[in-house]
């Protein structure tokens, strides 16, 4: 009786673990699609750049086209000021001078402009400000300077003047500059689209700290439901432990003493989870400590092929860190070692301090090493070489050393087929 309910138990549980792995997946196949948007996202936004690049050179062109056929009609304005002038000096017999002087010489009231004599001295000007109650001295300054400008700007026009039988006897010349019209037309474009880049940058910023709070919620609330659900599943290995412990043939096999190291393992993850997303309680602890004791744990669990060496000198080198928290790193950079190095190889763990009271911790592998176009991407989540992978686990460390611990962690060096090194820095 006591068999076939034991069965029936375990038949519940079957159903049970199907359901959780339909679960399971469906999550999985959510965070692969989250983890997608993470891969493609770099290629959106260079889609996004160029697209914002074409359209910023489109306006640009346009509007210096626009430029050059309005500097071509304000030379030609100009220039038909001149030969109006030129028209009403030497034509003596002019019938309608007052016309051409009320049409063409008075509308003009846009375009600066100074005529001069023949070696440069002004003589009139038209559009320039000057001030009502300056000295003619400080006047001609104005106009001088005005007159350096517009000699940059464009050649001027000359005008001759001729008498009687045609002979040339005189010359004046027109120096102009760009009206306000134009230099406002040249640098509105610039001015558009640094208003537009400054409002898409706002947009950008806003939607980045609201993408960021979303990660920050799916983080804790993936890692409260881990904790939640690997609860059950401990609590019923405990029970079995206990089952087992009762049986006289088992209660004093290794085996059992492995099973509670694993439940213990179980539940410090279960911890390690359940701080995520919470402000972790930091306290000064012996990092040759806490490491050589991630390390012993992994030994045994890992390939016999790969060896873990850890180095601290001095022996001492304590920082404030997170205990769960920190092992979860070491484990984490030993696990991605030993995956670059296909289960066979060495680890070396260095712990040392630095300056400014840092404390530098260098984890090194002899695996294939990463590209260099690689190299900013590893702590991207999603990026894994790994067919079946998440491409969490170095995401988690980058998350638990810089966020929690106000550390910083890089790859400090990486050769193709020789291995990587990356370095953790902490306050100590």
């Amino acid at each position: 009786m006591q068999t076939k309910t034991g069965f029936d138990s375990l038949a519940n549980k079957k159903t049970v673990t199907s359901l959780g792995k339909a679960g399971k997946a469906g999550r999985n196949q959510r965070l692969k699609t989250n983890m997608d948007f993470y891969k493609n996202r770099s290629a959106l936004n260079l889609v996004m750049v160029a697209i914002a690049i074409i359209i910023g050179s489109a306006s640009i062109i346009y509007t210096n086209d626009l430029v050059k056929k309005l500097q071509s009609r304000e030379r030609r304005l100009i220039e038909l000021y001149a030969k109006t002038l030129e028209y009403t000096v030497n034509e003596q017999n002019a019938s309608d001078i007052t016309f051409v002087i009320q049409e063409i010489l008075l509308p003009n009231n846009s375009i600066p402009l100074i005529l001069t004599d023949g070696i440069g001295r002004p003589l009139e000007s038209k559009n320039i400000q000057l001030d009502p109650g300056a000295s003619e001295q400080e006047r001609q300054q104005k106009l001088r300077q005005e007159l350096d400008y517009m000699r940059s700007q464009h050649e001027p026009i000359m005008i001759t003047f001729r008498d009687e039988e045609g002979q040339i006897y005189d010359y004046n010349y027109v120096y102009y500059k760009n009206s306000d019209l134009l230099i406002n037309l040249e640098f509105y474009p610039y001015i558009q689209l640094s208003v537009i880049s400054i409002f898409f940058l706002l947009v950008y910023f806003t939607f980045s700290y609201s993408k960021s709070a979303e990660q920050n919620r799916l983080w804790v609330g993936l890692a409260k439901e881990t904790a939640h659900q690997l609860g059950t599943p401990i609590s019923s290995l405990m029970a079995w432990i206990e089952y087992f412990k009762a049986d006289d043939q088992l209660k004093d096999s290794e085996v059992i003493v492995e099973l509670e190291k694993d439940i213990q393992r179980l539940e410090m993850i279960t911890n390690r989870f359940s701080s995520i997303g919470s402000v972790p309680i930091l306290n000064s602890e012996n990092l040759g400590a806490v490491v050589n004791d991630t390390v012993g744990y992994l030994r045994r669990r890992l390939s016999k092929k790969v060896e873990i060496n850890v180095n601290a000198l001095p022996i001492d080198i304590r920082a404030s860190i997170s205990k769960p928290l920190f092992e979860w790193v070491i484990e984490n950079l030993c696990k991605n070692a030993v995956d670059s190095m296909g289960g066979v190889g060495r680890i070396d763990i260095s712990l040392r301090k630095g300056a400014d009271d840092t404390v530098i911790i260098d984890v090194s592998d002899t695996g294939k090493g990463i590209p260099k176009n690689r190299l900013k991407k590893v702590f991207t989540p999603g990026y894994t070489t790994k067919t079946r992978g998440w491409g969490l686990g170095l995401t988690l460390v980058k998350r638990i050393i810089e966020r929690y611990h106000k550390g910083k962690i890089y790859i400090k060096e990486s050769e193709i087929d020789k291995g990587t090194t990356f370095r953790i820095l902490l306050m100590s």
